[in-house]
């Protein structure tokens, strides 16, 4: 297996084609947007370019990794030869269905199917496809050059050979893969979403402000990010997409999502990816909170 398609340009799609193609495999990165396609490739050039200064890399390792991604704004064009294609795009159930649909008619029926969701059943998306034996869950983690694990989910039908496939291809990225099956929020976040629920909930009741949380847990529990911090790196949209698929599927009210986690992303205040959430990361006020206007 040499050729892969990753679906979607963002924080994960380009990190993903990034690894792959740093380790030989030939990959199309495709995303509607060209500007979306542009700012993922200089992206994965300066992150290239860290490693190269850092001496992890050489320069003619870094343009072979380049000469290993071709881009695409089609779909049809872009997974045409992939034996493996591993979807990136945004954290919505109906998007990922719609574009699952999509793959089963326009790749080879050889073709492995695997999504990067978070917390998306991988048994319904798989239901959309004609090969639910060959939907498998590949949930990276960020940053994906340098995160080592993998989450490897089986769906309800996922092949013992797929998985084993899919498991000894992620040790052939450097990656340690560890599989789990098909429960909302699988394993990562099922356990991580309620603690920064929580977090954002001790600070919703007033019993600490942002950076006495984060320092609690960094000096306390030896947490190299503290919660809320995390949360502004993850997506505070992205947080609330996966705790209310959680809600969703236990229909248990310890998944139920803060309701300031609600209102902030109401707001547009997602974290990194808008320029402010419990940390305000803007250029004149980088790192200080402005969680206290949500708090009314």
């Amino acid at each position: 297996m040499k050729n892969v398609a990753v679906i979607g340009a963002g924080t994960m799609g380009n990190g993903i084609a990034h690894t792959f193609a740093q380790n030989g495999y030939h990959v199309r990165l495709i995303d509607i947007n060209e500007a979306s396609l542009k700012k993922g490739m200089d992206t994965i050039s300066s992150n290239l370019d860290r490693m190269v200064l850092k001496e992890k890399i050489t320069e003619e390792q870094k343009q072979e990794t380049l000469d290993n991604i071709s881009t695409f704004n089609t779909l049809s064009k872009g997974v045409d030869n992939a034996e493996l294609v591993v979807e990136a795009a945004t954290e919505n159930v109906s998007l990922k269905l719609d574009i699952f649909k999509q793959l089963d008619d326009l790749t080879p029926k050889s073709t492995i199917l695997a999504t990067n969701t978070s917390s998306i059943s991988i048994t319904q998306i798989a239901a959309v496809t004609s090969r639910a034996d060959k939907v498998i869950g590949m949930h990276f983690m960020n940053p994906v050059p340098i995160m080592k694990l993998v989450e490897i989910i089986r769906g309800y039908n996922t092949s013992d050979k797929v998985t084993e496939e899919i498991m000894n291809l992620s040790t052939s990225l450097g990656k340690i893969p560890v599989e789990v099956n098909d429960y909302p929020g699988f394993v990562a976040n099922r356990i991580l979403m309620p603690m920064l629920n929580e977090s954002i909930e001790t600070l919703y009741n007033g019993v600490a402000g942002v950076q006495e949380i984060d320092t609690v847990m960094k000096l306390g529990m030896a947490h190299p990010m503290g919660p809320l911090q995390l949360a502004d790196f993850i997506g505070l949209d992205v947080c609330l997409s996966i705790l209310n698929v959680m809600y969703d599927g236990f229909k248990n009210p310890k998944y139920a999502p803060c309701p300031l986690l609600v209102n902030m992303v109401r707001a547009g205040k997602l974290g990194i990816k808008s320029g402010e959430g419990f940390y305000d990361y803007s250029e004149s006020r980088k790192a200080e909170t402005v969680s206290t206007q949500f708090l009314k």
